[in-house]
């Protein structure tokens, strides 16, 4: 069976990771994967090297249709019998590529909310797609209460998988405790998320949390590694100033964006996700995945990724006093820690591993066509 993966942009992001985890791993796993991408971005050098075939095409209007022609010329060419898309915009000319080829559609679902534009568009495709794809039960949930889509007919869920070759593979030269000149014996906890204008990443709790954790554990630092657009430097703003304010700026490092995430995951003693809404959780499954023990949200995707916070500890989220607590007790028993970090690991990898990510695409690939 071929298949082709279409993405409109190949800058950093996490529907971007996903795809370029299947094309790093597809011929490994019995996927005859070719992926397009309709415009570029920061990724494209590693899709080039990723051992899938890739082909670049490019996206000069909103509705293109001579891209349409183009994929219709690929897809014939190529044999391909189902095409899978993660964005509205490569769904749209996908579907009119496709018509009245009897090639099957498959488009993911990485986000619950949508644009004016992306929700007629979706709206509009989502039953002439042969398979719909969240993420998450609470994703699923989440487009049918908030969205207004009628999930009960042709969705289904497919949890994102993650490479663990690629969080074992920290980068020449990078030492973040190194970089801060911690020695490795002080408690290093950390967040990776970037700043969202919506509020919807919560560093400003984990913020509000540490002053306590300091106070109890001394030799304790923390980082947040993650980037800003200008509509959220406020939310950005408010960390720093309250760091500064609390007198712990020189404890609390503001990394900005990185591409090292495995390199930050490598240095971490816990890793902390304090988010408002989520769709999956990708951080927190890259972070147990790395044998980081986690302290996330109580939000209903988190608890999902760890089995009802079986592999993690939880936080009643927004509670700063809550979060200290559970970070003040997990910095008390490193042995705690390790034990539960190895479990979270084995769970993981067997759950949203990316070789089972790839099994469970098969399967709904292979029941589309019609085969055993």
């Amino acid at each position: 069976m071929r298949v082709l993966h279409l993405l409109d942009s190949l800058n950093r992001g996490g529907a971007e990771t996903l795809c370029l985890d299947v094309c790093r791993n597809a011929r490994a796993n019995g996927l005859d994967l070719t992926f397009a991408a309709t415009g570029g971005g920061e990724l494209e050098d590693e899709f080039r090297h990723s051992g899938a075939d890739f082909i670049r095409l490019s996206r000069r209007l909103p509705f293109d249709l001579k891209l349409v022609g183009q994929l219709r010329r690929l897809i014939k060419e190529r044999g391909i019998e189902i095409v899978h898309c993660h964005q509205a915009v490569e769904a749209l000319h996908a579907y009119f590529a496709t018509r009245g080829t009897g090639i099957k559609r498959v488009l993911s679902f990485h986000l619950c909310a949508a644009d004016a534009k992306n929700r007629v568009a979706l709206k509009y495709l989502t039953p002439r797609m042969d398979a719909n794809v969240a993420v998450s039960r609470e994703l699923l949930s989440c487009l049918a209460a908030e969205g207004g889509f009628q999930t009960g007919k042709n969705f289904h869920v497919v949890y994102n998988g993650v490479d663990g070759a690629r969080l074992r593979t920290v980068v020449s030269g990078g030492d973040l405790r190194g970089e801060l000149k911690l020695t490795e014996s002080e408690l290093l906890m950390g967040m990776v998320g970037n700043f969202y204008a919506d509020g919807r990443k919560d560093q400003l709790t984990v913020c509000r949390a540490l002053p306590a954790v300091f106070t109890r554990v001394p030799d304790a630092h923390f980082v947040f590694a993650g980037g800003y657009e200008e509509a959220a430097s406020p939310i950005f703003q408010a960390c720093v100033n309250y760091c500064r304010e609390q007198g712990i700026a020189d404890r609390v490092h503001f990394l900005g964006k990185r591409v090292d995430v495995a390199g930050v995951l490598d240095a971490l003693d816990i890793f902390v996700f304090s988010s408002r809404k989520d769709s999956f959780g990708v951080a927190v499954v890259e972070a147990m995945l790395a044998g980081v023990p986690a302290v996330v949200s109580d939000i209903g995707a988190l608890l999902e990724v760890t089995s009802g916070g079986a592999h993690a500890s939880v936080f009643r989220t927004g509670d700063a006093h809550d979060l200290s607590r559970q970070l003040i007790e997990l910095a008390g028993d490193l042995a705690l820690c390790a034990g539960r970090g190895e479990r979270a690991k084995r769970w993981a990898a067997g759950e949203f591993g990316i070789e089972t990510h790839i099994g469970n695409l098969l399967k709904l690939y292979k029941s589309l066509a019609g085969m055993p």
